[in-house]
């Protein structure tokens, strides 16, 4: 299985251009944004990190499908406002997924072999007996490789996303790469958030 963002739905894009001039008006302006307002705010939205003159980014929300694996989740859940709706879960699926099939062709096939192993353990034990059960599912469960797929619908938006494509555009892993390709195709993402110009400045 191979990583996946799809699905892209961005929301309130232009009211939050407009609110990027709140700041300078007596009264608050709820006309359609004109080509000022978006000078402004690509302005705004192209300064450091941490100045605070890009907040208004944080009005332009984004959903979003992904499909990873759980090396790239354990990188991607330490943002703060990279939220899950809902995901797919091993909790309830584990001995429902083709373990092989839904990892990276990365994955070790030893370790494929062992969880279909364990796997089929667990299917062997009686259903009544409770305590072998659990005593499996905790392996199971804990052997999954880390090449493992899941897919989830998340939340975010465009000043969460300018800090993830500044800090992973480079990264070495290559699904950051993917990740960050996709948000260059969002609506005026790369004009709003100035990423381009601002990773080239940390380089």
């Amino acid at each position: 299985m191979d990583f996946y963002i799809g699905n892209i739905i961005v929301y309130g894009l232009e009211r939050a251009v407009k609110a990027s001039g709140n700041p300078m008006r007596v009264k608050l302006d709820t006309s359609e944004p004109n080509d000022k307002d978006f000078l402004r705010a690509s302005k705004l939205g192209g300064t450091r990190n941490g100045l605070g003159h890009d907040n208004y980014l944080k009005g332009i929300t984004v959903h979003m499908d992904i499909v990873a694996p759980l090396f790239w989740w354990k990188e991607a859940q330490r943002y703060h406002w990279f939220d899950f709706v809902s995901s797919e879960s091993t909790m309830h699926c584990l001995l429902k997924f083709d373990i092989a099939a839904q990892c990276v062709p990365d994955t070790d096939p030893v370790i494929l072999g062992r969880m279909n192993e364990l796997r089929e353990a667990y299917n062997q034990v009686p259903e009544d007996d409770l305590e072998e059960k659990k005593r499996l599912w905790r392996i199971l469960v804990a052997s999954l490789p880390s090449g493992f797929c899941l897919g989830a619908t998340m939340v975010t938006n465009y000043q969460q996303l300018k800090t993830m494509y500044i800090q992973r555009h480079n990264h070495k892993l290559q699904e950051w790469h993917i990740f960050c390709e996709a948000l260059e195709k969002m609506p005026r993402f790369l004009e709003l958030t100035g990423v381009d110009k601002l990773v080239g400045k940390a380089e």
